[in-house]
């Protein structure tokens, strides 16, 4: 499967991607890009999840598949990968944006999953040159990808200082919904997802929040 390149400018170039502040000059995609330009939900979380909050992601992802509504994510593990393997369970597309080139996986336990992403019809998303490795400093900049191609963000278990809430408030600057999933007041998982909905996010209970 050939990796394509897309620039900005192009009529290929996802266009809600394209309004953000700061889109990629230029992305990397291995899979079916036309997605990149269709509705799509983003789907994300920590790395550490609890039973409940992979639990969320997986069904939230399963339903929105079966409703075939895209959901977007960063194959990262915890939340991400929930959420990837509950759109490849209802056979649906989904997209993995990466914080790295496009010739390698990360993390490596993720490669069947990607496998399956593709084969699914969905794609892998990068704006780094292959070879590029996934450097600390990549992954909160690739987070505004993720809000970028999404007319919606929805945050399952995130700690106060948690990489989701990045992306979440991403999509805030881009005036996008933000929704998140409420959770257990006293774990530290739930710390950002209930702050934000103390603070106005769209509270999500079921798919059928987002339908």
């Amino acid at each position: 499967m050939k990796i394509q390149e897309i620039n900005l400018g192009e009529l290929a170039y996802p266009y809600l991607l394209s309004q953000i502040y700061s889109p990629p000059k230029k992305l990397y995609v291995l899979g079916n890009a036309e997605i990149l330009r269709e509705k799509s939900i983003a789907i994300v979380g920590c790395r550490e999840p609890s039973f409940y909050g992979k639990k969320v992601a997986k069904e939230l992802a399963y339903n929105l598949g079966k409703h075939n509504i895209i959901t977007v994510s960063g194959l990262a593990r915890g939340i991400d990968t929930f959420c990837h393997i509950g759109s490849v369970d209802a056979n649906a597309r989904t997209i993995a944006v990466l914080a790295h080139g496009l010739d390698m996986i990360y993390p490596k336990e993720n490669r069947n999953l990607a496998i399956k992403i593709l084969n699914c019809g969905g794609a892998l998303v990068s704006e780094y040159n292959i070879g590029e490795k996934p450097l600390k400093q990549n992954f909160p900049a690739r987070n505004r990808i993720i809000s970028g191609l999404s007319e919606s963000t929805v945050v399952i278990e995130a700690k106060k200082e948690s990489g989701s809430l990045i992306t979440a408030n991403f999509a805030l600057n881009e005036g996008r919904n933000v929704y998140a999933v409420p959770g257990n007041i006293i774990s530290k998982n739930s710390e950002g997802t209930n702050e934000l909905i103390k603070n106005g996010a769209n509270l999500l209970t079921s798919y059928e929040d987002l339908i």
